[in-house]
């Protein structure tokens, strides 16, 4: 009896210690699943305690005449470097190329045509954690009755900025007039990046890609949209996935024209070696083949070639930042050599650099004025700094994943390809995976028409499926 009733005590302790195990297994990883909102105070000096200003003001892009004149005057006295015979973009912006944008910048770009061009939609600014957050807010300009917009929360990345979304977003808030029907129609939120364009920097340190989300989860909220759908590539991306990490009962749905995925194990390290050969074995479609291997040329060789930029910017912006910031065109020949190699790398083949076989100098140009009439390069390359300099794979939301429904439009230019049995890894729930037929990394200025189809398909899966309602 005492053996049995031993037993019986030893059964129990058992079952005690298993059950304990599955309700710490069971709550442990529901806890994991969120990423903790960052609430920071990144304005100078200490925190004030009189209650922050929650007003949201009209704003627009305006320009001095003495900063028109300063601009002129540092164009006329550029000094220029003589390239190496036939080099075209391989040693990075060419610079006989580069004195016929300055040429064209000087003499025929119309900045205050372009400034109307960027006042054309509404654009605002509020207070968030102790800094001026500045967003374009543009909502349809008709619903067919009984119809509500899905708010849309577009975030660029470097060296981008809000102007990427200026030709997207007619398709977005009025996709009949453009024939892509008027089932879904968006209100979009495009705020630009704090440090980047017309939004205040930082002025202390530790501002990173958490701290970005958790500040556009307080912007989206104070507009008050409770459930809202995101979009993003680049920084955009990251920002994005950690709004959706931080936030998971609030984003309906996350669309990314970019994935990085930053823990890598065993298995990617198998598909790396074997992948070419057994693409079955490791989830590879034969377009996921062809964009990845051979892997020493489309990847690590790639890494080392084109990533330069990035070590800088994740070590001493600073130091760099202070010539791009002093002259028009250091900043130029910075930004345009990502505008050429990140389109298509077959473009460092010509001596122009492509840059006009997808876009034209004056959105180049705009794009180049936002970073120097706001001052913002070195801001925004500190945001490299901020997000790497405690290591790849060491922060959490590198380690959590993503429950929220995501759709991934893979274009055949981006920098790196991550196949869909790498992305699912982190983002658990994609329900719409494509490779697009053409396009790179500035995808809503290079290819906008695809790109706003591949947004409103996915997000007609999730409302048809209400798959939000299942994560």
């Amino acid at each position: 009896e005492f053996c049995s009733s031993l037993a019986g005590i030893m059964l129990l302790e058992v079952f005690l210690v298993l059950g304990t195990l599955l309700i710490y297994f069971f709550f442990s990883k529901k806890n994991e699943e969120t990423l903790p909102f960052k609430d920071g105070w990144w304005g100078r000096g200490q925190k004030p305690v009189t209650k922050e200003d929650s007003s949201i003001r009209p704003f627009k892009v305006e320009t001095a005449e003495e900063e028109l004149s300063d601009l002129f005057r540092r164009l006329d006295q550029a000094r220029f470097t003589e390239p190496l015979e036939n080099s075209c973009f391989h040693y990075g912006t060419n610079s006989v190329h580069l004195r016929k944008v300055v040429s064209y910048w000087k003499n025929q770009f119309n900045w205050k045509k372009q400034v109307e061009v960027l006042n054309k939609y509404p654009q605002f600014k509020t207070k968030i954690q102790g800094i001026d957050i500045h967003f374009v807010h543009v909502k349809p300009p008709r619903l067919p009755e009984g119809q509500a917009a899905k708010p849309l929360l577009m975030v660029h990345g470097w060296p981008g900025s809000f102007y990427e979304f200026y030709k997207i977003i007619p398709l977005l808030t009025d996709p009949a007039s453009h024939g892509l029907g008027d089932e879904h129609i968006f209100e979009v939120i495009c705020p630009s990046i704090p440090g980047y364009g017309f939004s205040e920097a930082p002025h202390k340190q530790d501002f990173n890609s958490v701290s970005a989300a958790s500040v556009f989860y307080e912007l989206m909220l104070k507009l008050g949209f409770n459930e809202f759908y995101t979009q993003g590539g680049d920084a955009g991306c990251l920002i994005c996935t950690n709004l959706a990490q931080i936030a998971p009962s609030h984003v309906k749905g996350l669309h990314l024209n970019m994935v990085l995925v930053s823990k890598l194990g065993l298995s990617h390290l198998l598909s790396v070696l074997l992948g070419r050969y057994f693409p079955g074995l490791f989830g590879f479609q034969d377009e996921d083949v062809r964009r990845m291997f051979p892997f020493l040329k489309k990847w690590l060789y790639k890494i080392l070639s084109e990533f330069g930029y990035a070590h800088i910017q994740a070590t001493k912006p600073d130091t760099v930042g202070c010539g791009l910031n002093d002259s028009p065109v250091g900043l130029a020949a910075y930004i345009l050599e990502k505008f050429s190699s990140w389109t298509d790398m077959e473009f460092q083949n010509l001596e122009d650099g492509g840059l006009e076989r997808k876009f034209n100098l004056d959105d180049l140009l705009t794009n180049i004025m936002i970073y120097w009439v706001s001052g913002c390069i070195v801001s925004s390359m500190r945001f490299y700094k901020e997000n790497l300099q405690k290591g790849i794979g060491t922060q959490k939301h590198e380690k959590l994943t993503v429950q929220v429904p995501t759709g991934i439009a893979a274009f055949p230019n981006e920098i790196l390809h991550i196949p869909q049995a790498w992305a699912k890894k982190k983002y658990t729930n994609i329900v719409s995976f494509h490779f697009m037929p053409r396009g790179g990394h500035f995808a809503a200025l290079e290819e906008p028409e695809l790109l706003a189809k591949d947004i409103l398909q996915f997000v007609d899966k999730v409302e048809k499926e209400q798959l939000w309602k299942k994560k």
